[in-house]
């Protein structure tokens, strides 16, 4: 059975940061892209940012551009996400999915294994 958990989040202060893990089981996903989407109150989950099975490429949502970093570790089935200047807009539940190819993808229907979720909040 396919799973992914995430962890890490929790309740900051605008300007602080934190780290997200995603830990797959189940089988391995280092062939696959993995992404961070996120979803505020109210609001549809959106893209943050995706990596490459490989870990060559990445790519942000513009705004989370130059303050958030993905990262993988394939030994481990497990990908990050390093927040840096959080801000109160950022406050949202995090999620991790796996990709249905090696390469980047943004768009929700281009993932096919999603996680529960982790909830960051960012205070002002």
């Amino acid at each position: 059975q396919v799973q992914l958990v995430e962890s890490g989040g929790g309740l900051v202060q605008a300007g602080g940061s934190l780290r997200l893990s995603c830990a797959a089981s189940g089988r391995t996903f280092s062939i696959y892209a993995m992404g961070w989407f996120r979803q505020a109150p109210g609001k549809e989950r959106e893209f943050a940012a995706t990596i490459s099975w490989s870990s060559t490429s990445t790519y942000y949502a513009n705004s989370v551009k130059g303050r958030f970093t993905i990262s993988r570790d394939n030994a481990k089935n497990a990908v990050y996400l390093q927040m840096n200047s959080l801000k109160p807009e950022d406050t949202a539940v995090y999620y991790c999915a796996v990709g249905r190819s090696p390469y980047m993808h943004t768009l929700n229907l281009e993932y096919y294994h999603w996680g529960q979720g982790t909830q960051v909040t960012v205070s002002s």
